[in-house]
């Protein structure tokens, strides 16, 4: 499985309004709320809150990656947001955030999900992927930098 195969142009938000960790989490959380894999979009919104009161998910370089395991999907649910104005996020470098993915898994794919989060975070850290998603200003253009770069992996 691509990280591509889990986003489409309704699970990614070119320009995020939120300001603080919580109301990101909660604006691409509530990109589910008609999708139907989703059992309980509380209890997804609980799992990803949760995870997040154990450590910070703002990993660092203006990156997080929100993610949590629950029974309340079906399947894997990913979603992506920018912003281009600095999100207070508790990162671990200190610095804000400007770029989000959030993952949530069911609590049985816990191999698939684990491999998702580390291929994310193998992207993510390249400089020069993450300077390309803040220069794109669609949705569209989100997709496509992350298809192009996710063709320097192997299936998950």
């Amino acid at each position: 499985m691509k990280v591509l195969e889990l986003l489409s142009s309704n699970y990614v938000i070119p320009e995020i309004n939120a300001q603080s960790k919580e109301e990101v989490i909660n604006e691409l959380i509530n990109l589910f709320k008609d999708d139907q894999r989703v059992i309980d979009l509380e209890k997804v919104r609980d799992a990803v809150l949760e995870r997040e009161k154990i450590m910070s998910t703002g990993v660092g370089k203006g990156f997080a990656i929100p993610h949590g395991k629950t029974n309340a999907v079906n399947d894997i649910l990913a979603a992506f947001g920018k912003s281009n104005l600095p999100i207070e996020y508790d990162s671990l470098d200190g610095h804000p955030v400007y770029l989000v993915f959030l993952l949530v898994g069911k609590d049985n794919l816990v191999s698939k999900h684990i491999k998702l989060l580390s291929r994310i975070s193998r992207m993510m850290n390249k400089d020069e992927f993450r300077e390309k998603l803040m220069k794109a200003k669609t949705s569209e253009e989100i997709l496509e930098i992350f298809r192009k770069e996710e063709e320097n992996y192997f299936e998950v």
